[in-house]
């Protein structure tokens, strides 16, 4: 969010009408968060998105007619620039992994503190790749691989590693720039390449992947 003054907008998407009022109540009374519309179906989520156009939406993993997997793999589609933030009373690693391949920028349980559901949708909203640490770290621990190789990813130049390294730690592309003294243009286009050298769809499964082989290091980064 470049305007100080402009607040982030929010479509909050879950099928249990108390739990939507309570995120709503939560989320309106916190300074720099505004809630544009509220969802109960994955088809809801679809429509008020395309209508209000927020920048993050808080989608629950299972409603009925379309469930927020699927909700968001079309979310992402069709509105790439839409930060999807799972929230969620489900920890199993086939609905985190599921989630974060459908194109999710954060992945949070429901229960979570205030102040951390504050950060989170902070931190997506502005590009970056979060997840609750309790399920990171097991994830993660599932998609690690034994022993690792030296040079795990040996298709890539030592800029690409470099640039890969900074996604897993959660940079944003801009940050990325400033970083290496690139133009954001020149980022995006190394990120295109690894992508493909990597075999994956795009950044979050990049992140896991790199995630797993020693890169990165945390569960978030810092922002742009």
């Amino acid at each position: 969010m470049t305007a100080a003054a402009r607040p982030i907008r929010v479509l909050i998407a879950d099928d249990h009408p108390v739990v939507r009022r309570g995120m709503t109540a939560l989320l309106a009374s916190l300074d720099g968060v505004e809630v544009v519309a509220e969802a109960a179906t994955g088809e809801e989520a679809l429509r008020e998105a395309q209508l209000n156009r927020p920048d993050v939406v808080v989608m629950d993993i299972q409603m009925p007619s379309m469930d927020g997997v699927e909700a968001t793999r079309r979310l992402t589609t069709l509105l790439p620039d839409v930060a999807v933030l799972v929230v969620t009373m489900f920890d199993s690693d086939e609905t985190v992994v599921s989630a974060m391949r459908a194109g999710a920028r954060g992945y949070l349980l429901k229960g979570a503190q205030q102040e951390e559901i504050l950060t989170t949708i902070r931190s997506v909203a502005s590009g970056q790749f979060v997840m609750a640490p309790c399920v990171a770290t097991r994830l993660l621990g599932h998609f690690d691989p034994a022993p690792r190789p030296a040079d795990p990813f040996p298709q890539l130049t030592t800029r690409e590693r470099e640039i890969l390294d900074r996604v897993a730690r959660g940079h944003g592309n801009s940050r990325i720039a400033a970083d290496l003294a690139l133009a954001a243009k020149t980022v995006a286009n190394h990120l295109s390449v690894i992508f493909t050298k990597l075999g994956v769809s795009g950044r979050t499964e990049a992140v896991i992947l790199a995630r797993s082989q020693g890169l990165g290091g945390g569960t978030s980064g810092a922002g742009r």
